[in-house]
């Protein structure tokens, strides 16, 4: 049997793993995502070790996963990333040193921050790149809720990264591609030249992906049952002087009970707005690499609107692409969700090590 790894990634609305063939030809062989109960992580950062360990025990049944060996993606608004240039010199006098040089660059002490530089390009005795920066509190507790798991990581990995690891496979040599990948609650800006990341932005945005809709049904149930409490305590607020509740107020806690998962025009324009001008803060910085067309992925690549949306507003082509278009399947993914999400999940198998 062909050795696999597991791509893995945690987010606020579930775990998702995707088990890849090693190899020349990696396939998928399996994957699945568990849904997890509200407040039980956020994208890459873990809040209830057991209900995480929990899910994925039940990922790794219910997918029929066989391999134990992970590498871990994660992508937050608490991760650095940044375009960095220092002095060319041997990999772990670089990692010793690393450290002390962007100490004023980080938002933690650099002695609790996990750091990682990806060289680029070098110019004499000058190496640019990007420097990657993560609180290694966060990242301990991740390995440690998966440990618990009985799952090893191998490799912890920037999901951006996986993302450009995947455009490489389908961009042509010499192409400047722009991937956007459509998350839940964070979405991936990567730029990706000759199979390198020459620029990555993690934007913090909610989409109301299907995921998304389908958690806050599940809150809507749960909290229903406690709306005549909440319509009690309403009524201990001071009323009109008429002493009559307004209607307004008797409705409110149905109102919390049922909040809106709708994608309106205004937030897909806000979208697309912050989209398109990361995209246009690197055109005008990088004249001599114009992107060529754009990469659309993640599940809110599948909300109604936001595709058309990017094609009318950028002036490149725009393209949808799917896990499915980047790696062979031994079976048909499931839903467009699903092939949609798997691209960063899947790429974290195709070299986790760099």
């Amino acid at each position: 049997m062909a050795k696999t790894i597991v791509g893995l990634e945690i987010t606020e609305e579930g775990v998702r793993a995707a088990e890849v063939t090693t190899g020349k030809s990696p396939t998928l062989v399996a994957y699945g995502a568990v849904p997890l109960p509200p407040g039980a992580a956020k994208d890459s950062e873990v809040f209830d070790r057991d209900a995480v360990t929990l899910a994925i025990r039940q990922l790794w049944s219910r997918a029929g996963i066989k391999s134990k060996r992970v590498v871990l993606g994660i992508g937050s608004r608490r991760i650095l990333v940044r375009d960095y240039t220092t002095q060319a010199m041997r990999p772990d006098l670089l990692a010793q040193a690393l450290p002390f040089q962007v100490q004023d660059l980080l938002p933690v002490p650099a002695d609790q921050a996990v750091l990682d530089f990806y060289p680029i390009s070098q110019e004499g005795d000058q190496v640019s790149g990007l420097l990657v920066a993560a609180v290694a509190e966060t990242v301990e507790e991740l390995v440690g809720t998966i440990a618990k798991a009985k799952i090893d990581v191998e490799v912890v990995d920037l999901a951006p990264f996986a993302l450009a690891r995947a455009v490489s496979r389908v961009a042509a040599q010499g192409e400047t591609v722009a991937a956007l990948h459509l998350g839940d609650h964070t979405s991936y800006v990567v730029v990706v030249q000759d199979g390198a990341p020459r620029f990555v932005r993690i934007i913090p945005v909610d989409i109301a992906t299907a995921a998304v809709r389908a958690h806050a049904s599940e809150t809507v149930e749960h909290d229903a049952e406690n709306v005549p409490a909440l319509e009690e305590i309403l009524q201990t607020v001071p009323a009109s002087a008429g002493g009559e509740v307004p209607l307004r107020r008797r409705s409110a806690a149905r109102a919390l009970a049922r909040p809106s998962t709708e994608m309106t025009p205004a937030a897909i324009d806000d979208l697309v707005l912050r989209l398109g001008s990361t995209l246009r803060f690197y055109a005008d910085r990088s004249a001599d690499a114009p992107i060529t067309r754009v990469l659309v992925s993640g599940a809110g690549a599948a909300v109604a609107g936001i595709p058309a949306a990017l094609g009318a507003s950028l002036p490149m082509p725009v393209q949808v692409l799917a896990a499915s278009g980047v790696i062979a399947v031994k079976t048909a993914v499931a839903s467009a969700d699903d092939d949609l999400n798997l691209i960063t999940t899947a790429a974290l198998a195709l070299g986790g090590d760099r």
